[in-house]
């Protein structure tokens, strides 16, 4: 099939960027040097996408590494003149054009203090690349639609390859090696996504939930249909939208779920059956029959392990965001009032 546009060629071309990431030796190489410095804790700086993948990131190296993740505010050096002290932290710059000058700023200050600094963009060229003591290079190839996807899943994948290799177990590279074949399955959803999307011509307003690590995800569909169809898509973990923001549903609410199974599935599938009788537009991403049943949009995943679903989950929502900005008539591969790249200082 050719692709109509930039985006949903680039969209197409996932697997591939994640098969190369697996196969990429520097990845290891990084890993042991994290292990050599024995920090204890991990501070990431981002803007955008890549800040979701570094909320990813908190759970991935959280729970399989025991090590805290600070999510750094980069205004704290750009335009206040006071970095934090960062003794006993691996500092960590992530970037798609590696052209964030704030983000490079983090990591020049914590290369000044004597931290070990890595980072990770798609331009082994750039300000942030040389900036850093070690650099991962995504080589997902030019990403030329202004929404982010191949490089946001080679976050990701960057991400897990880094838990793997620190915690040198065997079946979690077993697991990625699976990731590019469990991508491939779910672009089949495509089609589908494409008819079904027409319905959402006039939604203005919805909420993507997801917990744990799917907050992530969460994140990254809401930002992928702000940008694309310009709908206010507002972000929240199932917890925190129990604490106040689920009164705004009522009949007919559209309401995006992500819910694989895994420790999170109970809290996510009481949810839904809440939203349910709320009467929500429930479109729900799982791998779950039961939660399912519940979707006016049941996307549904192949068996994935939790810590790697992010990488997988988040493709139907990139295909769901391209389908509806079609479905509303907006240009996919340069919406409104955006540029490729965003210089913050």
């Amino acid at each position: 099939m050719i692709a109509s546009s930039v985006l949903e060629d680039e969209i197409s071309q996932q697997p591939d960027v994640i098969a190369r990431l697996i196969d990429n030796p520097v990845v290891a190489e990084v890993a042991k040097a994290i292990r050599a410095a024995h920090p204890k804790y991990i501070t990431i700086a981002a803007r955008g996408s890549s800040d979701n993948a570094a909320r990813y990131a908190q759970y991935l190296f959280g729970i399989h590494l025991g090590l805290p993740v600070a999510l750094a505010a980069p205004s704290i050096s750009t335009l206040y003149g006071h970095p934090p002290r960062y003794q006993d932290t691996v500092v960590i710059g992530v970037s798609q054009s590696g052209k964030s000058v704030d983000v490079a700023q983090v990591v020049s200050d914590a290369a000044a203090q004597g931290a070990l600094t890595i980072t990770i963009t798609n331009d082994p060229d750039s300000l942030m690349a040389k900036a850093a003591a070690h650099h991962i290079p995504l080589g997902a190839g030019e990403e030329r639609s202004l929404a982010a996807s191949k490089t946001y899943t080679g976050q990701l994948t960057t991400m897990a390859l880094l838990t793997a290799y620190l915690s040198d177990l065997d079946s979690m590279r077993a697991d990625l090696a699976k990731l590019p074949g469990m991508v491939s399955e779910v672009l089949q959803l495509a089609p589908m996504i494409k008819t079904r999307a027409e319905r959402f011509r006039f939604m203005t307003r919805c909420v993507t939930v997801g917990r744990g690590y799917n907050y992530a995800t969460a994140f990254e569909i809401a930002l992928k249909l702000k940008e694309l169809s310009y709908v206010t898509a507002e972000p929240y973990s199932s917890a925190d939208f129990r604490h106040g923001p689920k009164a705004m549903v009522e009949q007919n609410f559209p309401v995006i779920v992500v819910a694989p199974g895994g420790a999170t599935y109970p809290d996510m599938r009481a949810l839904i059956e809440e939203l349910t009788e709320q009467g929500a537009d429930l479109t729900i991403i799982s791998t779950e029959q039961e939660a399912l049943s519940h979707a006016h949009l049941p996307l549904q995943l192949p068996s994935v392990p939790e810590w790697l679903s992010p990488i997988v989950a988040v493709i139907p929502g990139q295909l769901l965001a391209m389908a509806t900005a079609t479905a509303k008539g907006h240009e996919l591969d340069t919406p409104r009032g955006l540029t490729k790249v965003t210089v913050t200082r």
